[in-house]
């Protein structure tokens, strides 16, 4: 038998917006990745996704990203290591706070957007991003993409790293996904996306763009919750993947 983690980037909004479709994604999700207030969220809509979180009994974890809430935190942004740091203990302690109040326990860290693919080919930004995981807490889990520096000096520094992969992303043959930019960044037949994340899981291998089959490791697969078809999406993720005897379960700290 097969087992992978599914994880969602979630609270990503402000105020008192609707939280239904995040609760009802969390039924069929065993990790959620909670927006820290730099590209998405703030303090009640952390809390409230926290909760919701711990009644589902799903792992919980700090989603960091850039300071840019016009630009979704989907922005490059020319910064330092220490910026990197400085940025990631802010996030990941304001999430901690919250996940302590309501008596649980944190389980990962995912940075978000342009700073997760930055990190994924800079060695000195994983460098900080690892480190400022590492001193909050060693324990933590950090999710990175799958054969990038960001999980390279995760591992390096003595982090127990989770090797990601996408259900509706394409790829390029460096391993690298493909830039949204690009028309052909996003995979909108959902039939398509979830055949390729069952090759990822068990044949370690996906077609990159140019035609040609990399390899790839997949501890945690991530589904996006902010599209047209999300919840139905997930719905249907969780069910193909139980049909092709993969379990899917919460990371294990």
């Amino acid at each position: 038998m097969y087992r992978v983690d599914l994880n969602c980037d979630m609270g990503e909004s402000f105020g008192a917006y609707n939280m239904g479709t995040d609760e009802d994604i969390l039924e069929f999700v065993t990790s959620a990745n909670i927006a820290c207030g730099f590209h998405a969220g703030d303090p009640a809509v952390m809390r409230k996704t926290v909760a919701m979180a711990l009644e589902k009994e799903i792992g919980i974890g700090a989603h960091p990203g850039l300071p840019d809430l016009t630009g979704f935190g989907r922005r490059n942004m020319d910064i330092s290591p220490q910026e990197a740091y400085d940025m990631v203990v802010y996030q990941i302690g304001a999430l901690y706070g919250f996940v302590k109040a309501a008596g649980g326990k944190m389980q990962h860290v995912k940075p978000h957007g342009a700073l997760y693919n930055m990190a994924a080919k800079s060695k000195e930004l994983s460098d900080a991003i690892a480190k400022a995981v590492y001193k909050v807490d060693s324990e933590l889990i950090l999710f990175g993409l799958s054969g990038s520096e960001l999980v390279k000096r995760g591992e390096a520094i003595g982090l127990r790293t989770a090797s990601e992969v996408f259900a509706d992303r394409t790829y390029q043959r460096d391993g690298s996904l493909t830039p949204r930019r690009q028309s052909d960044a996003l995979i909108t037949d959902d039939k398509k996306a979830i055949d390729q994340v069952i090759r990822m899981v068990k044949e370690g291998k996906v077609l990159s763009q140019q035609g040609i089959d990399i390899d790839i490791k997949a501890d945690t697969v991530c589904i996006h919750g902010d599209g047209a078809h999300a919840l139905a999406f997930a719905r249907e993720i969780r069910e193909q993947l139980a049909n092709s005897e993969v379990n899917v379960q919460t990371l294990e700290r």
